[in-house]
């Protein structure tokens, strides 16, 4: 197993295995970034990743996922934005007891 050389904000450069770091993938747009567990001080760290740093690190054996883009992140949304006059109103209705009923026509 390849050994994979990085940086903690607390602990400086270490060393790590493949299995210690995961590289995450956005498709389809090119934007990743990898991350790992310290093993000394057990911090969190992501890092962003451009192509050729996910290139290397996947072939040192590091584990790479790849996430789909949202749907609705591609949703068109045209209208006033919701205020909070919506939301109160929107509170009443749902406390009624027949919301349901009302909304599904029953």
């Amino acid at each position: 197993m390849a050994t994979v050389r990085a940086s903690c904000p607390n602990c400086g450069d270490i060393e790590l295995s493949a299995r210690g770091v995961r590289v995450v993938r956005f498709a389809p747009h090119p934007s990743s970034f990898y991350c790992f567990s310290c093993p000394q001080c057990l911090l969190l760290v992501t890092r962003p990743a451009t192509s050729r740093v996910v290139d290397l690190l996947v072939s040192a054996g590091v584990e790479a996922v790849t996430f789909a883009r949202p749907a609705e992140l591609d949703e068109i949304h045209d209208g006033p934005p919701i205020t909070y006059d919506d939301l109160l109103n929107f509170h009443y209705e749902v406390s009624d007891s027949g919301w349901l009923d009302a909304l599904t026509g029953a």
